[in-house]
Parts: C-alpha cells; sequence; structure tokens
C-alpha cells in the first residue's frame, strides 16, 4: 500500500496541542481513523437529532439528584410529571423506569 503524508492546519490551544500529538504519535492510521469515524458519526447523529441516550442514562438524568422530599412530591403528582416526561419524548416503559427509581428514593430517609 502506497503511504501519503497528510498535512493540516488546526486552530489549537497548547494543551490541546499537546493532546494532539500524543494520540498522533502513539495510535497508528488505523486506530485515528476509527476514532475520527467514530466522532464524526456521532456527530452528525447528535446534530441531526437521531442520537438518542440509552434508557438507563434517561433514567439516572432525571433521579440521581433527586432528595427523599422531592421524589414524594413527583410520586403525588404523578400525573403531571407523566406530561412532562412525554413531552420530553420518553417512551411509557422508560417513565415506568423512572418511577421505579424514584419510589426508591421516596422510601429512604
Amino acid at each position: 500500500m502506497h503511504a501519503k503524508e497528510f498535512a493540516f492546519k488546526l486552530k489549537l490551544s497548547d494543551e490541546q496541542s499537546r493532546e494532539l500529538v500524543t494520540y498522533l504519535n502513539s495510535l497508528s492510521p488505523s486506530d485515528l481513523l476509527f476514532g475520527l469515524r467514530f466522532a464524526y458519526n456521532r456527530h452528525a447523529a447528535a446534530s441531526g437529532g437521531y442520537l438518542m441516550p440509552g434508557r438507563k442514562s434517561m433514567v439516572k438524568r432525571e433521579t440521581h439528584l433527586l432528595s427523599p422530599d422531592q421524589a414524594k412530591w413527583r410520586l403525588n403528582n404523578w400525573k403531571a410529571m407523566i406530561r412532562t416526561y412525554r413531552e420530553k419524548g420518553y417512551s411509557y416503559p422508560t417513565i415506568s423506569r423512572i418511577k421505579k427509581r424514584v419510589q426508591i428514593i421516596a422510601s429512604q430517609k
């Protein structure tokens, strides 16, 4: 396979340039391309609006900082919470998982 040299210009901070040099010196070209391909596809999905995080991260995002009092309030106003979660685009199974986690938090004290 014929190897080609490749030169490009980027405006980077000193820290970013050190990090880039580390990657370029330690990774093979195929590993670099794999990482760039992954980053490009993820960026395209995020900007296109079809990158959906997993259910588990949605549940954690909604419940990880809840106090027991806040969790009890959410359970007492569950119909309003369902409306809010549906507006965010959550599916009913995801909302059910959120409710189970909120119930656990509400029972702690």
